[in-house]
């Protein structure tokens, strides 16, 4: 099973599908596809952990509220990403530990502003979880 696939629909934005056998492997595909995007993945070294908690009202809030966190802490803490480890979901709550390096120009690619709730999924299939994802770039 391919982990994620970008989208051509639109223009001034990025969409991507992600998959997974569960949540955790669908929001770690998520992040990543995200960070394709975002920077040169397979350059970024997984040397710094930043720990993220987040809630949402239902799986679908929890995974738009990881990812927007995600790129609240590439502005805060100037930092690419290139490894996820999702160490709990449950009752409306994720804990992540997230792995990357500073910033640097020649890892950047393209600067993700925010997630969009237009195209916005997650669902559950015979074969797992599949997530839809726009970024306003």
């Amino acid at each position: 099973m391919i982990p994620y696939k970008f989208i051509d629909d639109l223009t001034s934005d990025v969409m991507f599908e992600a998959y997974g056998k569960n949540l955790e492997e669908v929001f770690t595909n998520s992040a990543l596809a995200m960070f394709e995007v975002i920077c040169d993945i397979d350059k970024v070294e997984p040397k710094d952990k930043k720990t993220l908690q987040v809630k949402g009202k239902d799986e679908s809030e929890l995974l738009y509220q990881f990812l927007s966190e995600l790129i609240a802490l590439v502005d805060v803490e100037e930092m690419f990403f290139s490894k996820f480890k999702i160490k709990e979901i449950k009752n409306k709550h994720l804990i992540a530990e997230c792995y990357g390096e500073s910033m640097t120009p020649e890892k950047g690619n393209t600067v993700v502003k925010a997630v969009l709730y237009y195209g916005f999924k997650l669902e559950k299939t015979k074969q797992g979880y599949v997530a839809r994802v726009a970024c306003d770039i």
